[in-house]
């Protein structure tokens, strides 16, 4: 009896992906049977590549079919190796060959005010993301990928890290719930992403078995990049184990909220300010910030409520996050927006940077600005502040301190 695996979707509405369906057969070579949307340009391409990645996963005889609607060529591998592995064959794998460049290694503090989520399965959504302008894009292989298609999801995010430029946006992959985020991270990890996100964790074990893994995987390839990990946490005793999650590993180097699987933890709905959330809000942030790492807000998920979308930036940033999820890329400009130094912050964060510049050249070790004496608490906050915004372009070349070259 005949194998038979089939992956990807079609469908007129259907768009950058393609649908595969392999019947694995013992004689008789390939049969390949291709209807595109793209046929008079790309047809004799997308049936090379069908070869092609059909060769390379050792598999002679087979029907195939394949629906194009338009898929670039590592959705194309990624769906014909799903289909293939769903058929039963024995197959290595097809991983494209890598084009994208890959980015400098992540610094663990950098700008971290957005992170646009992408769903793992939908490749129509990767090959613009970076244009938005995110601090970081999510690969995302846990909430909003299906239960049957995560095997295919892994494969197109694979495939996407090796091919998909994203700008300057740090690359987060969020995986499954152990011990199924075990298998992504195999994937995913040599793929050398920036960042790993784990979902609901509870306890620092959860952490230290992903980073554990993690440094298991990257010896057996010889890797040596630093890949950083963010927490999510998204349930009453999550949040009572914050500060322990949070130092839990050198890897992690920020914690973030789950608000809608933390409300349905707690057995309450999600309110428009949020009032359900505030203690574990507060008491993340004051983990995070214990431990010396930085403290991210959820996603808010009204995306067409841009002002309530400010009015939430604004009461995150004060009560100390330091950026948040996003849904859709018109949340990028208000989230920037917001969480960004306003000229005010800047010009006084400037004036006591420059205080202590003097301060230090005098030999001094007391800083005041005018008559008020500046604590040491508030110089080192100014000079993250002149740092981010140097970052950002919003503080001009000429103004840079005197003595603080950054």
């Amino acid at each position: 009896m005949s194998a038979t695996g089939e992956a990807g979707r079609r469908g007129e509405k259907i768009r950058s992906d393609v649908w595969v369906g392999i019947e694995l057969r013992k004689t008789g070579g390939i049969d390949l049977e291709l209807k595109s949307r793209v046929e008079p340009y790309f047809g004799d391409s997308i049936r090379r590549q069908v070869h092609d990645v059909l060769t390379t996963l050792g598999i002679a005889d087979a029907r195939v079919e394949v629906e194009d609607a338009g898929a670039l060529p590592f959705a194309i591998d990624a769906r014909v190796e799903t289909a293939a592995r769903r058929a039963g064959a024995d197959t290595g794998d097809a991983r494209p060959e890598r084009t994208a460049v890959v980015p400098p290694a992540s610094p663990q503090v950098r700008l971290r005010r957005s992170r646009l989520y992408l769903p793992g399965n939908e490749p129509k959504y990767f090959l613009n993301a970076g244009f938005y302008g995110p601090d970081g894009v999510i690969l995302d292989l846990e909430d909003s990928v299906h239960a049957g298609a995560k095997d295919a999801a892994r494969l197109l995010v694979r495939n996407a890290l090796r091919v998909v430029e994203f700008g300057r946006a740090e690359r987060m992959v969020r995986i499954n719930q152990l011990p199924l985020g075990l298998e992504d991270l195999a994937a995913i990890v040599p793929e050398q992403p920036e960042m790993i996100l784990i979902p609901k964790v509870e306890t620092a074990d959860q952490v230290q078995e992903v980073s554990s893994a993690i440094d298991s995987i990257l010896n057996g390839i010889g890797g040596e990049r630093p890949l950083w990990l963010m927490p999510i946490l998204e349930t009453a005793l999550g949040i009572e184990n914050s500060f322990e999650i949070a130092r839990s590993s050198p890897r992690v180097v920020a914690l973030t909220i789950g608000l809608e699987d933390y409300a349905a933890d707690l057995g309450v709905p999600r309110s428009a300010d949020g009032a359900e959330s505030n203690y574990a809000r507060k008491r993340l942030v004051n983990a995070a910030k214990a431990a010396r790492v930085q403290a991210i807000d959820s996603v808010y998920g009204q995306i067409d409520d841009l002002d309530g979308l400010g009015v939430w930036c604004e009461r995150s940033r004060q009560l100390g996050f330091e950026g948040m999820g996003c849904l859709h890329p018109r949340q990028i400009p208000v989230i920037h927006g917001r969480f960004n130094p306003s000229p005010d912050q800047i010009g006084r964060a400037l004036r006591i940077v420059e205080a202590f510049a003097k301060a230090e050249a005098e030999g001094l070790g007391v800083v005041s600005l005018g008559s008020k004496m500046i604590d040491p608490p508030v110089v080192k906050q100014s000079l993250r502040l002149v740092d981010q915004a140097r970052q950002l372009g919003l503080l001009p070349e000429e103004k840079k301190p005197e003595g603080n070259d950054g």
